[in-house]
């Protein structure tokens, strides 16, 4: 097994490391708010470090998840960042949504140190973390995804290289347009059927059935009218992915009018003080309305 270092220890990172751990891998991790990293030593019997540069230090494999570009960029390349340690041969693996020119550019200073890069953004939210069946798109070289696809199958069912760095991220951001978009019709349906008088359950076993059916129908519907949304990837968060893509699009030319629309409607979901409320809340905005 791997010698690793982890850093970041959110809802996603802690259970992720902790499935390194638990199949055998060596695992090291650090994170700025340090009673974290201390409870997920406690659980797991894992190693704590002081800095990024002591969890690199030696390690094979070197994770990230950590929330932005700046906060990835200071614990990498920052005064005692992991690159200060990161050895040759040893393969980088950053699990960040975060932008496709800071994934390009931790991959180029990878390679002067000798080391591989992915840029391996991950979906399935914080019940695919804890279960192991993430979803993780990469992008990088073939040969350090073929060294690292073992360790990152560890807490994920689907590990798929999309294309050279930057690919990885790009391919999150395809992810969440969806995703809004999908979000927001269920919602709209869903209050529709309501305030129609239906028998929703009916409904929804109904049309699941056919071309209407997502895994956010599957796995939503019901909490969402029960107004229930404490299911870990909040509206705070995904508004930060949001901007990213907005970003990309007006570097690439692309049109985002839904994209945007949705953007929006969690604007007023903080506004409500739903920040820390979960993607699904998008039904909240229409049910507070006459």
């Amino acid at each position: 097994m791997s010698k690793v270092g982890w850093i970041g220890l959110g809802v996603m990172g802690f259970p992720m490391a902790g499935h390194l751990k638990t199949r055998g891998h060596d695992v090291v991790v650090f994170n700025r708010t340090r009673k974290k990293a201390e409870a997920w030593v406690e659980r797991y019997c894992g190693r704590l470090a002081d800095t990024p540069k002591e969890a690199a230090d030696g390690a094979e494999f070197v994770f990230t998840c950590v929330g932005n570009d700046d906060d990835l960029r200071d614990v990498t390349l920052g005064h005692d960042g992991a690159f200060k340690a990161l050895g040759q041969g040893a393969i980088f693996v950053d699990h960040t949504t975060a932008s496709a020119s800071i994934a390009r550019e931790l991959h180029a200073a990878a390679r002067t140190r000798g080391a591989g890069a992915l840029d391996a953004p991950v979906s399935g939210g914080q019940s695919g973390a804890e279960g192991g069946t993430l979803t993780v798109m990469a992008g990088g070289d073939e040969t350090d995804f073929a060294k690292a696809a073992p360790a990152i199958g560890t807490y994920a069912k689907a590990v798929n290289l999309i294309g050279p760095s930057g690919a990885g991220q790009l391919t999150k951001m395809v992810n969440q347009i969806c995703i809004g978009g999908l979000i927001q019709g269920l919602a709209e349906a869903l209050h529709f059927a309501e305030r129609a008088g239906l028998d929703i359950e009916k409904v929804i076993d109904t049309i699941s059935k056919g071309a209407a059916q997502s895994w956010q129908m599957d796995h939503r519907w019901r909490t969402m009218i029960e107004g229930k949304f404490d299911f870990g990837f909040a509206v705070d968060w995904v508004r930060k992915d949001f901007a990213i893509c907005f970003e990309e699009a007006r570097r690439n030319g692309t049109s985002l009018p839904v994209t945007m629309l949705v953007d929006q409607f969690y604007a007023e979901i903080q506004e409500m003080g739903g920040g820390r409320w979960d993607t699904s809340s998008l039904i909240a905005r229409l049910e507070r309305k006459p």
